[in-house]
């Protein structure tokens, strides 16, 4: 059985279009996708109708749940850019998606952890930085979730976990953003997916990293008016860390 795992597009359909092509030559058995969809100041419409289409497992992020579940004190700029280009179809299919979803009895899908979407599974909160959870500490945040595997995304930080009870966690990176300030920063623009294969009773893993017009992306984010995703896209690297 072979696992095409994708998360974090953020409204990047360039990006997202080249990690699709590049999967089919992988020939997965199934792709999956672990949430924060839409969310980016660039084709969040075009993304939401090409995610439709593709009938994937996907999961709820964070940036997926303000858009629909907007907080008191309001949408932040990237999210309310986001939701003002959302038809009521894209947003009705957002509101339809699962905070964790399982494939079989071994296989666990979330953004964050299985019961936070906004929690780290892999990496503890320093504030201004992230830096990797222990095995205990990821214990915890997994809680009564047994799975042989469980895939998140979140920290846009591309990472396999392999616990001392042969639990493993499988971070895919970021389809559609590699930099942000002070957490990511994957040092090149490249769209990121991975795979994941379970033969003769074990799993192994692999890291990809693709080439698309990441030009065209920040050109898209420039127009929009937020310069600072613009540097990232091309780049690699949040602006104040160059």
């Amino acid at each position: 059985m072979r696992l095409a795992v994708l998360s974090d597009i953020h409204g990047n359909l360039r990006a997202l279009e080249a990690v699709h092509a590049r999967i089919k030559d992988n020939s997965p058995d199934i792709i999956v996708n672990l949430g924060d969809c839409l969310s980016g100041p660039l084709w969040p419409e075009e993304t939401a109708q090409y995610l439709i289409a593709q009938t994937w497992p996907t999961v709820r992020g964070n940036h997926d749940r303000v858009l629909i579940e907007p907080p008191a004190s309001g949408l932040e700029d990237v999210d309310a850019f986001t939701h003002h280009c959302l038809s009521q179809t894209s947003l009705a299919w957002l509101l339809a998606l699962p905070l964790a979803l399982t494939l079989g009895p071994e296989i666990l899908l979330c953004h964050g952890s299985p019961s936070d979407d906004e929690t780290f599974l892999l990496e503890e909160d320093g504030g201004n930085h992230f830096y990797p959870s222990n095995q205990k500490e990821i214990r915890h945040k997994l809680g009564s979730i047994d799975a042989g595997l469980t895939l998140c995304g979140h920290t846009h930080t591309p990472r396999v976990v392999r616990l001392s009870d042969r639990q493993t966690i499988l971070n895919p990176g970021s389809v559609g953003v590699q930099a942000f300030p002070g957490l990511t920063v994957t040092g090149s623009p490249h769209a990121r997916y991975a795979l994941a294969t379970h033969k003769r009773g074990e799993w192994s893993f692999s890291h990809h990293a693709v080439g698309y017009d990441w030009a065209e992306a920040s050109r898209r984010a420039t127009a929009a008016g937020f310069d600072s995703w613009a540097h990232g896209l091309l780049t690699g690297y949040a602006a104040s860390s160059v």
